[in-house]
């Protein structure tokens, strides 16, 4: 039985990205994690989340998730990001999240930590894999160690076979286009996986 603890941090606008959070801790506590599902502060004014009925529905599906914190961080042996393309880097809301962590970072409590990424964008490239890239740049900052699926499973063929981490493509409609629920848990169970082998031998 795993003891690892996960924080799944999630910034989603229309509601994708906390679907593939919640995936991920279906997976991860199937492998025996402890998870606290996050997400970050929204930062765009209410007058602009209010003109969007998606964006105001995700506002309102989520309220009762907490904030995550640097506390949070501390806390967790693995995190797992998930967040929507931005111009092909993450959306400014998780980019300040991470800005935020500088303290964390400076008292070495980064170090160590196993991280792996989601994401998602409206067409199958429009910046998937490098957001999980640019993530990925700030996470060898934080000497963290970077857990990528690569090919590890066949599910990850059935869900674009992104190497880099999970990524789905969101039709108009705001629906995803690939099933990509078995590549989240797998994702999230490798991620808990190479989370123990790092507990375990740092005892």
């Amino acid at each position: 039985m795993s003891n690892v603890k996960l924080a799944v941090v999630f910034y989603s606008m229309g509601g994708t990205n906390y679907q593939m959070s919640k995936w991920a801790k279906e997976g991860a506590e199937a492998a025996g994690a402890e998870v606290r599902l996050l997400k970050v502060q929204e930062l765009a004014p209410d007058s602009v989340v209010e003109a969007n009925e998606g964006w105001k529905a995700t506002v309102d599906a989520t309220k009762d998730v907490p904030v995550a914190t640097s506390d949070d961080l501390e806390w967790a042996d693995a995190i797992i990001f998930s967040v929507p393309t931005r111009f092909g880097n993450m959306a400014s809301q998780m980019k300040q999240f991470l800005d935020l962590q500088g303290g964390l970072w400076a008292t070495g409590k980064t170090v160590n930590k196993v991280v792996s990424a989601m994401t998602s964008a409206q067409n199958p490239h429009g910046g998937q894999e490098a957001t999980l890239l640019s993530l990925y740049t700030s996470m060898m900052h934080w000497g963290a160690i970077i857990a990528t699926p690569g090919y590890t499973d066949p599910v990850l063929f059935g869900a674009g076979g992104n190497p880099y981490g999970t990524s789905v493509t969101v039709d108009q409609d705001g629906k995803m286009v690939e099933d990509v629920e078995a590549a989240v848990k797998h994702q999230a169970k490798r991620t808990i996986t190479i989370a123990e082998w790092v507990k375990n031998g740092n005892q």
